[in-house]
């Protein structure tokens, strides 16, 4: 089954918010749901902009999607897994953390031959 697709008005929304609190440490940061809409949101930017079954990118705990072209992968752990938090996934998706520094300071947990994804970002959301 399908997953329900995110408005992009609200998805956008969703982003902004989270963006403009981690901008501002004095104000309050977005509630739970507002920061799942921003990921999951982001996460179907990310497997609309290169759509594939050869990496699974996990943002735990608010989603996971399959994306790059390449083998599909269709039981078990994929070969190929990039797990961030949220925190990460936000900040790498929207250009204000690029993926190198990212990985180099241990916020991407990459494996695989195909789990360098640092020419996928920023998304263009």
């Amino acid at each position: 089954m399908a997953r329900a697709r995110i408005d992009e008005t609200a998805g956008r929304d969703a982003v902004r918010t989270v963006l403009a609190a981690s901008e501002h440490t004095d104000r309050t940061p977005p509630d739970r749901t507002v920061t799942a809409l921003a990921v999951r949101y982001l996460l179907q930017v990310l497997a609309e902009a290169s759509p594939g079954k050869s990496v699974e990118v996990r943002v735990p705990p608010f989603g996971a999607v399959q994306a790059v072209e390449g083998p599909k992968h269709t039981r078990g752990t994929p070969p190929n897994v990039v797990e961030l938090d949220p925190a990460t996934f936000l900040a790498i998706a929207t250009g204000s953390l690029d993926w190198a520094s990212a990985v180099a300071a241990g916020r991407v947990h990459a494996s695989g031959a195909r789990s360098d994804l640092s020419a996928l970002f920023p998304l263009a959301y």
